[in-house]
């Protein structure tokens, strides 16, 4: 029976597609390291290049962390700037990206530690029912205009729930596990950022699942 229509992978396809995929993560490094280079010279416009690619992830990883649309705005000026001031000091000893998202985490830590002092600050800021959406961060939150009013107002119980117990996790778990499951990082990418090593990540990680299970029990 003639085989029509059917597309059989070979080995040796699968071998050159492996090839061509790390030959262009090969390109795309080389591409940021002139990259990084150019603004480590003074070239403003390489600089806002990099602030273009990562600003998304950056805000992303700070309003996870934070949980307060005004502290992330803050974490993001303040990372770029020291991005920025201290640019001359990377040495591509690690990925850019590595090296940025330990400045965001730094900043990130620093911003929990001083509101877990300040008790009144501690509750994290949920939007109101009327706010508009125009900013980055306001689009980042799922909308579902159809939903059942019901289960939009459960759904808010448990966020603050979730939220609460979030509260409750050391700066340096919720760091971890924020990065972990919201933004996908494997533990030695984690480990790597915080300066810590994969085992060390890895008891984290599992200490603040523990304690989110205890206070979310029902929930989950």
């Amino acid at each position: 029976m003639p085989l029509t229509g059917l597309a059989i992978a070979l080995p040796g396809d699968r071998i050159a597609s492996g090839a061509e995929e790390r030959a262009s993560q090969l390109s795309a490094r080389l591409d940021e390291k002139a990259l990084v280079e150019r603004a480590q010279s003074g070239n403003q416009a390489a600089f806002e290049e990099l602030v273009h690619k990562y600003d998304r992830d950056v805000l992303r990883l700070a309003l996870n962390l934070t949980r307060r649309t005004e502290d992330a705005r803050d974490v993001y000026q303040e990372a770029f700037l020291k991005a920025y001031k201290n640019l001359h000091r990377f040495r591509f000893e690690c990925s850019f990206y590595t090296w940025l998202y330990r400045i965001v985490t730094n900043v990130c830590l620093d911003q929990m530690r001083r509101r877990n002092s300040r008790p009144e600050d501690q509750a994290p800021e949920l939007p109101s029912e009327n706010e508009a959406s125009h900013d980055f961060f306001d689009r980042q939150r799922e909308t579902r205009p159809g939903s059942d009013p019901e289960r939009h107002v459960l759904g808010r119980e448990i966020g603050k729930k979730i939220a609460a117990a979030m509260g409750r996790l050391s700066p340096r778990e919720r760091v971890i596990f924020e990065m972990k499951h919201h933004q996908g990082l494997k533990l030695r990418a984690i480990g790597e950022v915080l300066g810590t090593t994969e085992e060390t990540v890895k008891n984290s990680l599992f200490r603040a699942t523990r304690k989110l299970r205890v206070q979310l029990e029902g929930l989950l």
